[in-house]
């Protein structure tokens, strides 16, 4: 037989007791309360691109737009765009999204009236705000050739990949297939 000792409970134990435990309750929800507010900073600074276009056929006009609807700043990484199961580095063409285009289809260099920009590794977008890729505008010629001209290469498989991150270093990529960003690992 085994002999059991009691145990005498007295008001020291008890308290004793109570005191660890509740040491303990207040170490479980330190735990939790600091991983909220782990997530809750990880939220405040989070980047949301969004690669949009602005068709406007009574203007004759033809915008990309780079938006970050995030309330973060997103800083790119890298451009990578791919055409017929190859695929291109951005900076192999100055960042230039349009000198890529006109790489693809050399008619659209005729395009006269156009405005962009560059896609430079580093570049920051403040959080809510939209940065200009490239602008056709004042030409009903040069809107037609390159509405035209872009609807073909989107049919042969033209797809983007843009890889950004936080100022915390999380990284994320939007793409053509994206339904919005997809954090990387």
């Amino acid at each position: 037989m085994v002999d059991r000792k009691k145990i005498k409970w007295n008001s020291e134990r008890i308290l004793s007791l109570s005191a660890m435990s509740i040491s303990f309750i207040t170490l479980i929800i330190f735990i939790y309360q600091t991983n909220l507010m782990s997530r809750q900073n990880d939220l405040s600074i989070l980047p949301y691109l969004q690669l949009a276009y602005s068709d406007n056929p009574g203007e004759n006009s033809y915008s990309l737009i780079l938006k970050n609807h995030g309330v973060g700043p997103a800083i790119i990484e890298s451009v990578t765009l791919e055409f017929n199961g190859k695929k291109y580095d951005l900076k192999d063409f100055n960042d230039d999204l349009f000198t890529f285009l006109v790489f693809l289809e050399p008619e659209l260099d005729s395009i006269v009236a156009t405005d962009t920009s560059t896609l430079n590794k580093g570049i920051a977008l403040p959080a809510n705000s939209n940065y200009l890729v490239f602008k056709i505008f004042n030409s009903k010629k040069d809107y037609h050739l390159f509405t035209r001209k872009l609807l073909a290469l989107e049919e042969k498989g033209l797809k983007f990949e843009i890889v950004y991150k936080s100022i915390q270093n999380e990284r994320w990529k939007i793409h053509s297939d994206s339904e919005g960003p997809e954090r990387i690992d």
